[in-house]
């Protein structure tokens, strides 16, 4: 019998806990899921014989340590800052690590010791980063190994909401952390186009102009994430003069949240008391207000739209027009933009959201200039088995499979960049739905 310690039970790990239960009597496996909420584990893992609960504080030392001692493998979807004590933990004691987070300075500083002790932690195996990486380098692979020359690559990829439950102004809603969603960007984003290297800074990120075309589903606005640069050499792709990497969204969303950051709302550094403050209070705190015109007139005014315009209809929806008091303690505007999201843009029972991937790669081969698409849409299939937490889990559990069986002799700090993984985990996808079309002009 070998067992698998899951950290974390929450939006992203639904369809992983399903896929290692389903696995489980077959591969001899037995999963202990921990948790702070003890009610949330029971609710994913039923009456399984396969699967123990284990409620706890992440910052108890001792059960932690107790925990990832007496396991085989371990998977972290705890919040990305606290995966450097589970890997700690993992390096003492000697055990593999998957997470679907990515590769951050904390992690680095491990990286020889990893090496060393012989044992594999497999970073970024999720979605995005994740699946990206794994079908990206397939692609290049492919057009590397048939004499292709590649001279521009971009990706896109992004969490929506399905268009039968598209419903709101926003045309969004929230199927993962909604924390990773309000701090999407802050620090801006850093790539390159034809030969150049541009940055742009967060104010100017949020551009709804910038679109791609996606079959069956028309136009979507696109932003450029993080730092590009860093993926080059991890793709082997040299001195390419395009590469970008980026999220996608409805242009609606888009604009709406250029909005809120003129507005100053998805700050994360002041803290303020919101006990007596109401929530126009709050989402005019960075604006002059002229006592003479109505709340929607004054944002309109700063904005420079029209009060009765498609912003200010979304600014309304959110509900951060009116004189209630907002009585959330002492919270950053990230903190409390964090609530009103949750609360207004959440995903109902009957709610799908939907993922899409979108890889664009121009190469030449035999002095030919060629344009390659290869696109993926997932659909979900309710509010608690999303397309989210398929794409994000279904990898993890698959890599889980191929640690535990022997498949693999990987080891170090990796990510899913070779075809040991990326085959055996793209062709498992296929079983589950999750596949690329591709096209070529």
């Amino acid at each position: 019998m070998k067992n698998i310690l899951l950290f974390g039970a929450g939006k992203s790990a639904t369809v992983l806990i399903d896929y290692l239960l389903a696995n489980a009597p077959r591969q001899k496996w037995h999963i202990t899921v921990a948790d702070s909420d003890l009610m949330l584990i029971k609710s994913k893992i039923g009456k399984s014989y396969y699967a123990t609960p284990a409620a706890f504080d992440i910052k108890d030392q001792a059960l932690r340590q107790q925990l990832i001692q007496e396991t085989d493998l371990v998977i972290s979807l705890l919040p990305p800052a606290l995966h450097i004590v589970v890997a700690k933990d993992c390096l003492q004691f000697h055990k593999n690590l998957l997470t679907a987070s990515y590769i951050d300075p904390e992690i680095r500083k491990l990286e020889k010791d990893i090496k060393k002790a012989g044992l594999l932690f497999m970073y970024e195996m999720g979605l995005d980063p994740g699946i990206d990486h794994m079908s990206a380098m397939k692609l290049i692979h492919s057009i590397e190994k048939k004499g292709g020359q590649i001279y521009c690559f971009k990706s896109y990829c992004g969490g929506l909401v399905s268009p039968e439950s598209n419903d709101n102004p926003w045309q969004y809603k929230i199927s993962w952390n909604s924390r990773n969603i309000v701090l999407a960007g802050i620090s801006g984003a850093t790539y390159k186009e034809k030969g150049k290297v541009k940055e742009v800074e967060y104010q100017q990120l949020f551009d709804q102009n910038k679109t791609v075309q996606i079959p069956g589903l028309g136009k979507l606005a696109f932003y450029p994430n993080r730092d590009s640069l860093s993926y080059i050499d991890v793709y082997s792709l040299g001195n390419i003069p395009t590469f970008m990497r980026a999220t996608l969204r409805y242009p609606d969303f888009c604009e709406g949240w250029n909005a809120l950051i003129k507005l100053g709302l998805t700050d994360d550094a002041r803290k303020q008391q919101t006990a007596n403050m109401t929530w126009f209070a709050w989402a005019s705190q960075n604006i002059p207000v002229n006592a003479d015109l109505s709340h929607e007139e004054n944002v309109a005014a700063f904005l420079g739209v029209s009060s009765k315009s498609k912003l200010v209809r979304q600014l309304k929806f959110l509900g951060i027009m009116n004189g209630e008091l907002i009585n959330l303690g002492e919270q950053t505007n990230a903190g409390v933009l964090q609530h009103v999201l949750d609360t207004k843009l959440k995903m109902e029972p009957s709610d799908k959201d939907m993922i899409v991937m979108l890889h664009e790669i121009e190469f030449e081969r035999r002095n030919m200039g060629t344009k390659l698409h290869s696109y993926m849409i997932v659909q979900g299939e309710d509010n608690l088995r999303t397309a989210m937490a398929k794409t994000v889990g279904l990898p993890l559990g698959i890599m889980a499979k191929l640690v535990l069986s022997g498949a693999l002799e990987l080891t170090g700090l990796q990510i899913p960049v070779m075809p040991e993984v990326y085959n055996p985990v793209l062709r498992e996808l296929e079983e589950h739905d999750i596949r690329f079309e591709e096209s070529f002009e």
